[in-house]
């Protein structure tokens, strides 16, 4: 079945994921591997992590995977399994507008049903001003409606990544007025990276309105308060196949010393298990 026929619903279910007032926790991925593994385990969605998808296929990360690799990545990925997948897309692999609705475009027709979408420029590592996010987001909005695909838009704000010269207070403001506005434009979800505080998280969600994402990092509130202050979305960005490369350099250390042998020979994952989780990519290919 065409991406086009199916993708509808799966935009509807992946809004539907940030509105249940249940956390929607979502360890990022970088291969119909992952994907496979994430569904089967009991994921209602799948997200991708730009940085991951570069780290593991040879690039750095700051849209520097060719774009075409891109989308050929997210098509396997979709392809791989039944639930929706959200994309992180970077700042859209777009110097201006025109260039972003025609991305937009390819990027729908992969089948996927959400992306994040930041406002940092990649060429010089500069903060859009609000006014041209905002009209980012609206071309998107209405590139995907036009293509009868409620895509789902989930608007990231690097405020507390970039914007180092405001003080604490002034990043709040700042991210609270950049959330209203993108919410105004379009967006159907709104990722403050890097934002930590109980309080702050509170203060965003009350004033911004949208289901709002955090992500896993030191110092934030464990799960339990995040779901009791109402946070949406909990994404791991990069920190999913950082755990993996963790594993693979640990036992890659030990075997150096002659040691480790047993852990791997006694490892549960069998190569039928794998295969089972790949039995949907190769059909649907």
């Amino acid at each position: 079945m065409p991406a086009s026929n199916i993708q509808p619903s799966k935009g509807s279910a992946l809004k539907q994921l940030h509105h249940n007032g249940k956390l929607l926790v979502l360890p990022n991925i970088w291969d119909p591997l992952g994907a496979a593994l994430l569904e089967s385990t009991g994921y209602p969605a799948i997200a991708t992590a730009s940085a991951s998808i570069a780290f593991s296929h040879g690039y750095p990360d700051g849209e520097k995977i060719p774009f075409n690799d891109l989308l050929r990545i997210l098509q396997k990925i979709v392809n791989a399994v039944a639930v929706p997948v959200t994309a992180d897309i970077e700042s859209g692999y777009a110097k201006d507008n025109n260039t972003l609705t025609e991305n937009i475009k390819k990027l729908a027709d992969t089948g996927i049903a959400g992306i994040n979408i930041e406002d940092t420029r990649h060429d010089d590592h500069r903060l859009l001003t609000a006014e041209a996010q905002c009209e980012r987001i609206s071309r998107i909005k209405q590139t995907a409606s036009a293509m009868g695909m409620p895509l789902f838009i989930n608007a990231r704000t690097d405020i507390y990544l970039n914007a180092n010269h405001l003080s604490a207070g002034e990043k709040l403001a700042e991210t609270i007025r950049r959330g209203k506005a993108y919410k105004d434009a379009g967006a159907d979800g709104f990722y403050p990276i890097f934002l930590k505080t109980k309080e702050d998280i509170e203060a965003v969600i009350k004033s911004v309105a949208l289901p709002v994402n955090i992500l896993l990092l030191p110092g934030i509130p464990d799960a339990e308060t995040l779901q009791q202050t109402g946070v949406a979305r909990l994404s791991l960005g990069p920190g999913f196949l950082k755990t993996a490369i963790h594993a693979m350099k640990n036992t890659a250390e030990k075997l150096l010393q002659y040691e480790g042998m047993d852990e791997v020979k006694g490892n549960p994952v069998t190569t039928a298990y794998i295969n089972s989780l790949i039995v949907r990519e190769n059909a649907s290919g």
